[in-house]
């Protein structure tokens, strides 16, 4: 696990983690390491899985974002990798990036059929990376669009190998959506509180007023 970046205690800062998804070869490390350290590093190994810890800055906000650059399992005589709801990943991530190439239609297939078993109320980004290779393009903008408005999630083109700030925009704007999430659940826990000790000092009160000695 990266741990390079942290320079205050965790514990005066949001904490934000985000699962990057997609099927092997899309470049999720690439994406990962460009977004962390503005470097391009083209050759990962791709069954090697990551987690990287760093403070960075969203909106002027010092938040620990923890990174977990994902590697999907093949399960023996499988035909198609699988995503699943009750995956580790899924299960411990605030937010998913999700990935696909536009140079792989399985890649794209790989996240569309996830849509079905992903949780509704996470925020998802989706992104197709590789688009500086659109001479070996086999998924169309349109496409990405489509699945976009399905997920009811932003969507973006980008190249891991060329861009540097479209690639922090994806990853900065997830993370502004997981901040928003939390604030509302957060302020939810809150207003359901006040609800359950506004209803119990008016029941204390009505409870006294009925043993009140009578004239």
């Amino acid at each position: 696990m990266t741990t390079r970046g942290i320079r205050r205690k965790k514990s005066y800062l949001a904490e934000i983690k985000v699962a990057v998804i997609g099927a092997p070869g899309v470049g999720k490390s690439a994406l990962t390491v460009r977004f962390l350290t503005k470097r391009y590093i083209g050759e990962y190994d791709h069954q090697a899985e990551n987690r990287h810890k760093y403070e960075i800055m969203v909106d002027g906000e010092a938040v620990l974002c923890e990174i977990w650059d994902t590697c999907p399992k093949v399960e023996e005589n499988a035909e198609a990798l699988n995503l699943t709801a009750g995956s580790e990943s899924v299960q411990w991530a605030d937010g998913l990036l999700l990935v696909y190439s536009i140079t792989d239609r399985d890649s794209f297939n790989y996240i569309r059929r996830a849509k079905e078993e992903l949780p509704s109320d996470t925020p998802v980004a989706l992104v197709a990376n590789k688009v500086d290779m659109v001479h070996l393009r086999q998924v169309s903008t349109e496409e990405g669009d489509i699945l976009a408005k399905d997920f009811e999630c932003k969507f973006c083109e980008i190249s891991a190998a060329e861009h540097v700030f479209p690639v922090a925009d994806a990853f900065l704007e997830l993370c502004r959506e997981v901040l928003t999430a939390k604030r509302k659940s957060k302020q939810s826990f809150i207003d359901k509180i006040d609800r359950m000790l506004s209803g119990s000092r008016a029941y204390n009160r009505g409870k006294s007023d009925s043993i009140s000695p009578k004239d």
